[in-house]
């Protein structure tokens, strides 16, 4: 079991005591956001430090066709 501290920049998003550490260029998915893991740094024998990119938040979009908005 490895204990795992999962980093967006300097901050840190998330521990986990897990089986397997993630590799380099893996997908996950952390707190219902894409990342994908940039680095993977040893503290110790079971303490690893994992840097991820999250991807960038959709905004909601705005109505399709501006006819189409209701009219008051």
């Amino acid at each position: 079991m490895f204990v795992v501290h999962f980093y967006d920049q300097k901050n840190e998003m998330l521990n986990q005591l897990l089986n397997r550490v993630p590799v380099v260029g893996e997908d996950l998915k952390i707190k219902g956001r894409k990342a994908k893991v940039s680095s993977v740094t040893e503290i110790d024998e079971k303490t690893y430090h994992v840097q991820v990119a999250l991807e960038a938040k959709a905004k909601p979009g705005v109505a399709a066709d501006p006819g189409k908005k209701k009219k008051r």
